[in-house]
């Protein structure tokens, strides 16, 4: 990528580069009218931020994410990482979503999973234990939890008091 930049020093990079003019295409009742479709140009050196930028969730969105996990059981934690923060750099040990909840519903757990899945669209990696489970996994410094919180995360709910 680098040396392609110096040959084309004096191209501007934009934002958006053309790709085809589709022709005959039948747009609603307008057959034949060619349209253009634009893509983001990978080589645009703001690639990654404007990427961030458009993929990262707005507040209400949290909300919602918040407000479903507590319909779950009795939550004390929610953490979020890896795709669900958009980390690219993401440690492939480390999950996607850390739920501490006692008193789970089984089925709207799998509820929330397949709707956080749909609106990331991919699969996700989770952990879900008990109260008990996590004090005691965190007590003799597990590696799963500590890979967790030593890699970038949030804590979407925090009752237990870490």
């Amino acid at each position: 990528m680098h040396s392609k930049l110096k040959k084309n020093k004096n191209k501007k990079i934009s934002p958006k580069s053309k790709v085809k003019t589709l022709k005959n295409a039948s747009i609603g009742n307008k057959p034949g009218k060619s349209i253009e479709r634009y893509e983001l140009n990978k080589n645009f050196i703001f690639y990654d931020e404007l990427k961030k930028l458009i993929l990262k969730p707005s507040p209400s969105e949290r909300l919602d994410m918040v407000s479903r996990i507590n319909k779950i059981g009795k939550v004390k934690l929610a953490v979020i990482a890896g795709i669900l923060l958009d980390d690219s750099n993401q440690n492939s040990d480390t999950a996607d979503l850390l739920i501490v909840a006692d008193a789970v519903d089984r089925a709207r757990f799998t509820r929330l999973l397949k709707w956080i899945e749909a609106n990331v669209g991919k699969e996700i990696k989770f952990a879900l234990m008990d109260s008990e489970e996590f004090r005691y996994r965190s007590g003799m410094f597990d590696r799963f939890i500590r890979v967790l919180f030593d890699e970038p995360h949030e804590k979407l709910i925090e009752k237990i008091g870490i």
